[in-house]
């Protein structure tokens, strides 16, 4: 029996929807459909353990090919199994089965939620690009909002950002005090402590040197920008990554040249969160090669699917730039928000998290 979370059977109606749909809608910063672009969809590949399969639009059918036999499902079929899916979704919690959705996925060589990968591409589609009249094989990572919110990066040790406190002569009461710290909001509560008896964090280091070097490849001074808004978003209310970025500029931490409004922030946190959704890692070393080569595809609660292409770059920026938020992660599986000693010298590290709202 097929059993997962509402995420995970998202990508199985993304399937179905999008060959009922017949094309992909294209969205804006605000989650909106943009009515004036869209993509007219040929086929859908998907990589099952028994093969890679096709799901080819030919005028009302879907043509299935790469079993023992050609199969041929009315588009109407796939419509009504998606709008079936879908209530299924939104009335279920937790890892749940769909025995009806399950016979009919079995029936099209459908075998497992998640199509086999190796990459950030969660679907192939060949789509025709009507503006310069091409056929093109894009890779699309899923993203849904009818389960929990999706991550876009991923916390770990890989992701601890390590700061040397300065100015901090703590007694060992108060340095037990502050690591024993265990309330709903430990880490900010920490910090806030750190500050009230005198020391301030200032960036040192990324604890692994492979993230390190790919923020650096994508711009030298990412490091230290994004280690001012981890230290913001645990010092303040703030946790959105717009507004994240409008404090750092008001605050210029880097001393950008500010005179001629150049968006020295806000630019360079495009850059990084766009490559984070097309294929960076922090464990694995960034050569800038894009793996979802397509961009994004968002499930909203209301069932529809949304495109966001990497030939709409813009908007594909604006996406991720409006729709990301921070989030603190575990501590203690991740190992960070304790002070520490190394030399005499005091250290505090934070993790970074990134998660799409709604």
């Amino acid at each position: 029996m097929i059993s997962g979370n509402k995420g995970e059977w998202s990508e199985i109606y993304a399937l179905f929807k999008l060959l009922g749909d017949e094309k992909l809608f294209v969205g804006d910063a605000d989650l909106n459909i943009v009515e004036e672009i869209f993509y007219p969809i040929i086929k859908i590949i998907r990589n099952e353990s028994g093969g890679t399969f096709e799901y080819e639009l030919s005028r009302d059918l879907v043509i299935i090919s790469g079993g023992k036999e050609k199969l041929r499902i009315p588009v109407l079929t796939f419509k009504k199994q998606a709008t079936k899916l879908l209530a299924e979704i939104k009335g279920a919690s937790g890892a749940f089965s769909i025995p009806e959705v399950e016979a009919f996925m079995l029936s099209i060589n459908c075998k497992s939620l998640k199509a086999k990968s190796t990459s950030k591409t969660d679907i192939r589609i060949v789509i025709h690009d009507k503006r310069i009249s091409q056929i093109a094989e894009l890779g699309f990572s899923i993203k849904s909002q009818l389960g929990g919110d999706a991550t876009l990066l991923n916390a770990g040790k890989t992701t601890n950002f390590i700061y040397k406190i300065e100015n901090f002569y703590p007694t060992l009461f108060e340095l037990n005090q502050i690591n024993n710290t265990n309330t709903t909001s430990k880490i900010k509560d920490r910090i806030k402590k750190i500050v009230q008896i005198g020391g301030n964090l200032r960036f040192l280091d990324l604890e692994k040197g492979i993230f390190k070097n790919n923020l650096v490849l994508i711009d030298s001074l990412l490091p230290n920008i994004l280690a001012e808004i981890l230290k913001s978003f645990f010092t303040s209310g703030l946790s959105t990554i717009k507004d994240l970025s409008d404090n750092l500029k008001i605050n210029n931490p880097l001393n950008y040249d500010n005179r001629f409004e150049h968006t020295f922030y806000e630019y360079k946190i495009k850059r990084f969160l766009t490559d984070i959704a097309l294929g960076m890692t922090p464990s694995k070393v960034w050569a800038g090669v894009y793996d979802a080569t397509g961009g994004f595809l968002v499930v909203k609660e209301s069932g529809e699917i949304l495109c966001y292409h990497i030939y709409n770059r813009n908007q594909f920026e604006d996406y991720l730039y409006f729709n990301t938020k921070l989030e603190t992660a575990s501590s203690s599986r991740h190992d960070f928000g304790i002070i520490y000693e190394e030399n005499g010298q005091f250290f505090f590290k934070l993790n970074l998290q990134i998660r799409f709202k709604k």
